[in-house]
């Protein structure tokens, strides 16, 4: 699998609908520097607002979280002479719903990502200062010293590893959406699939995976029929008049599609999600600082004090996004092999 497809489905995945397209207005406008959500000179000292400005696509929450002097003492001396994380999120040119994006005051870089390294930010005792890149130049400004660390839907991978150490905070899924009145479910196995027609985007990851079980199920004597369209409207046009049984993609795009047709005719839900490593490996998202820059092990203790105090559940909550959680964070585990990166 390659991470740079997996990503860049979820772009494709988001970038068609309509409300999508009115989130993301102006991103491309935007400078290396953005405002982040909820860090305002209103905000309460020790509160971070994570879903501020999402236009519905999450729900506004207030957290309470202060420095953790235990932690922000294992800071390198650098980060923490500055006061400051530059935090690194790759929503440049037109961003992902609901992990980063415009807000609706068309200026300012919202989304589940840029919200919890302000939420990670604050537990280290330092001031967040976000810089909106493309994915490519994330990157080079980790590379170069100018980022600190990113929390940009970047997935542990072992071939990054030689470049860049990581502090895990949420799963890696695709998943699969259908009409909230369907009573099918993936489960997890694919050997649910036969019988169904499911629509996926072309040249992705999640496309990889559904072909494979296809080939299975043929094997198997059973069919899977796949289908193609050009993008989200027509995607969900299909769904909506039952020329599609589900349909198969990220599962941040799904929960935010659910999420804004919750109360509408057309309403959807998740029926299952699949990692995005495979079968055989969790896939893992991680905040992604420099090799040997020791920020990992700071950040991934600021992670699992925000998952024990509860902050980061009501984070994922807020965003809809419960269904990749992790029950602690790690420090360089297994990512995706070699020969599969």
């Amino acid at each position: 699998m390659r991470i740079l497809n997996l990503r860049s489905s979820l772009l494709r995945g988001l970038s068609a609908g309509t409300a999508v397209a009115t989130l993301a207005t102006g991103l491309a406008a935007c400078g290396g520097n953005s405002d982040a959500a909820g860090k305002s000179d209103g905000e309460a000292p020790g509160t971070v607002t994570v879903g501020a400005h999402s236009n519905g696509a999450a729900k506004e929450t207030a957290l309470k979280v202060s420095e953790v002097k235990a932690i922000s003492a294992e800071l390198p001396k650098t980060i923490a002479k500055k006061g400051k994380l530059v935090i690194g999120v790759g929503a440049l040119p037109t961003g992902s719903v609901p992990l980063n994006f415009v807000g609706d005051d068309q200026k300012t870089l919202t989304g589940a990502e840029p919200d919890f390294g302000r939420l990670v930010a604050a537990v280290l005792g330092l001031k967040p200062e976000v810089k909106n890149l493309t994915w490519e130049n994330l990157f080079v400004g980790i590379d170069s010293g100018k980022v600190d660390t990113a929390f940009s839907n970047v997935t542990d991978t072992e071939e990054r590893k030689k470049k860049y150490e990581f502090a895990t905070y949420r799963q890696d899924n695709l998943g699969f959406e259908v009409p909230k009145k369907s009573t099918w479910n993936f489960d997890g196995d694919y050997r649910n699939l036969p019988g169904k027609t499911v629509s996926v985007s072309r040249g992705t990851n999640q496309e990889k995976v559904l072909l494979e079980w296809k080939a299975k199920l043929k094997k198997e004597g059973k069919d899977l029929t796949v289908k193609y369209y050009p993008d989200n409207n027509s995607v969900y046009l299909a769904l909506n008049s039952g020329k599609i049984d589900a349909h198969f993609g990220p599962n941040p795009s799904i929960a935010y599609h659910t999420t804004h047709t919750a109360n509408t005719p057309n309403a959807t839900r998740s029926a299952g999600k699949f990692s995005g490593a495979g079968t055989k490996l969790q896939g893992l998202i991680a905040a992604t600082s420099k090799k040997d820059s020791g920020l990992a092990e700071p950040v991934s203790e600021a992670i699992n004090y925000l998952i024990k105090n509860g902050q980061y559940a009501k984070w994922l909550a807020a965003w809809n996004l419960s269904n990749e959680a992790v029950s602690t964070s790690k420090v360089n585990p297994p990512g995706l092999p070699l020969d599969n990166s």
